[in-house]
């Protein structure tokens, strides 16, 4: 009976403590859905991707662990302004934009340009044969920037997307002529035979950098240690490993 008594009183113990012999990460950091080959989920259900295997990188080299939350470009910015998440890393522009309304970004760790992508049959070729055209970007990105910033110049009409997946699908679908994304992106996944279109050469703009970002400044201490751990990786030659993994 005591025996059973001290069973009970040891599990009502572990029960009072949150996550009895787990322990809690050191961070919460949220990322983007479907951002090949930056994050995204492989045919095992893992998240991987270059965003994904520098983070973990940093996080071995600082000795930080963390809890990933895998939610999508929008959710992911929420969850950090709700102080629901550390952190961001979703293949993020920096842009003085960005800072001007909250963003706090690490040291840049990738540079990257926009450009636009059509479907494989599509007679387009460039910009001048957009006019009067729908073209679809990715809501709050770089590209749905740079395409509002060309549309009236050139006179195509931009409907936005929560996700690139639904992005692409309106290309491949018909629904619109073109997409603008992340140069790597979408030259990746054509590459690998995800997406049914061509890039359109020419189309790019000037290079931004990605950065991982925080909205609390309460949270420094991540973006130094992101920043430190960058520093680190680059130098031992884990960064180049990883973008050669995905990107040759």
């Amino acid at each position: 009976m005591k025996k059973i008594l001290g069973i009970v009183l040891a599990v009502l113990l572990c029960l009072s403590f949150a996550g009895c012999g787990e322990q809690k990460a050191d961070y919460v950091i949220g990322t983007d859905k479907g951002f090949s080959p930056f994050e995204f989920q492989d045919a095992d259900g893992n998240i991987v991707g270059i965003d994904m295997d520098i983070l973990a990188a940093i996080a071995e080299d600082q000795g930080f662990t963390y809890e990933l939350q895998y939610i999508g470009w929008d959710a992911a910015i929420a969850a950090c302004q709700a102080g629901q998440a550390d952190g961001m890393i979703a293949g993020a522009s920096i842009t003085d934009e960005r800072k001007a309304s909250g963003w706090i970004f690490s040291d840049g760790y990738y540079d990257a340009t926009q450009g636009m992508a059509v479907a494989s049959d599509s007679d387009i070729t460039g910009f001048e044969d957009l006019k009067g055209k729908k073209v679809a970007v990715k809501n709050g990105t770089m590209s749905n920037q740079y395409a509002e910033e060309i549309k009236d110049k050139y006179g195509f009409e931009v409907v936005t997307f929560s996700t690139s997946p639904d992005m692409y699908q309106a290309v491949t679908g018909g629904q619109v002529e073109a997409c603008f994304d992340d140069t790597p992106i979408l030259k990746y996944n054509i590459k690998i035979g995800e997406l049914d279109m061509k890039f359109v050469e020419g189309t790019e703009n000037e290079p931004a950098q990605y950065g991982f970002a925080i909205f609390d400044s309460n949270n420094q201490e991540l973006v130094d240690r992101f920043n430190a751990g960058l520093k680190n990786i680059r130098e031992n030659g884990k960064y180049d490993e990883i973008i050669a993994k995905y990107l040759g």
